[in-house]
């Protein structure tokens, strides 16, 4: 957000990492003017409120309004065609209906306005999956999800196309995080609330599955170089969309049959020149 030179007066903050992006977005834009947090909890709400503060100010001391709204993602509101920008830290991997949530928050956007949005990926916590599910299948017969299901890199870009924007981007960060034992990332992924939200799920690991899970982790993905020899690591994928609501102004494709060079001669210009 901070590398687009245009201006974005209204924004709407969308769950997960809110506080964070709306601290960013008071310390480092000089425009904007207003910013809607919009989270499905209230109590979450109220401590982002207390943490922002009664008045809150950009770096050039000008007042922003900032207001918080209770709300669902899958059911935004947000009047349509009302807001400059949408910004979604790792919040939108809990919706039940992502494309139509991207949908709904694309809705809200004015023509050229901006959707930007992070979730987990597919291949976060893949050693954990695959510990549980060794596990689960030698002391229990078969195997049942123990992390939530999460988009992966290739939807991303069916999701924007899916939601109307245009100019659509993908890019992808692997953290590899490290932790002194897989109860350790247990205790993490609780104090994160990121376990497991399937309403399906079933809610007991045997205490004997547990153990040999936490075995097979330690035994199959240690951290390298660690002076612990129970420490072990864990993958977070980071999945960034960014896409625009449509406008005139934007870059679009010439149609098919208007070009005026073919390939073939583009090629024979770059052996000649070679």
């Amino acid at each position: 957000l901070f590398d687009i030179k245009r201006g974005f007066k209204r924004v709407v903050v969308l769950g997960g990492a809110s506080e964070a992006i709306t601290r960013r977005l008071l310390a480092e834009r000089d425009d904007v003017e207003k910013i809607v947090v919009v989270d499905l909890s209230q109590d979450m709400l109220n401590f982002v409120e207390r943490r922002i503060g009664a008045e809150p100010r950009r770096r050039d001391g000008a007042p922003v309004e900032v207001l918080y709204v209770q709300g669902d993602e899958e059911n935004l509101p947000i009047q349509e065609n009302s807001v400059d920008a949408v910004i979604s830290c790792l919040g939108l991997h809990w919706v039940n209906d992502l494309p139509g949530a991207m949908s709904r928050a694309a809705a809200a956007l004015v023509p050229d306005g901006l959707f930007l949005s992070c979730i987990f990926g597919g291949n976060t916590l893949q050693e954990l999956r695959v510990a549980c599910a060794l596990a689960e299948t030698e002391h229990e017969g078969g195997v049942s999800p123990r992390v939530s299901p999460l988009a992966h890199v290739r939807d991303c870009g069916s999701l924007l196309g899916r939601a109307n924007l245009t100019l659509p981007a993908v890019d992808v960060d692997i953290v590899t995080v490290g932790y002194a034992s897989p109860d350790e990332l247990v205790e993490h992924l609780r104090a994160m609330a990121e376990t497991n939200s399937g309403l399906m799920r079933r809610h007991l690991l045997p205490r004997a599955t547990a153990r040999a899970a936490s075995a097979m982790y330690s035994q199959k993905f240690p951290a390298p170089d660690a002076p612990d020899p129970g420490a072990v690591e864990a993958t977070f994928e980071i999945l960034y969309m960014t896409g625009w609501r449509p406008h005139s102004s934007q870059q679009t494709a010439k149609q098919r049959g208007t070009a005026t060079v073919s390939l073939s001669d583009l090629q024979k210009h770059l052996d000649g020149d070679a």
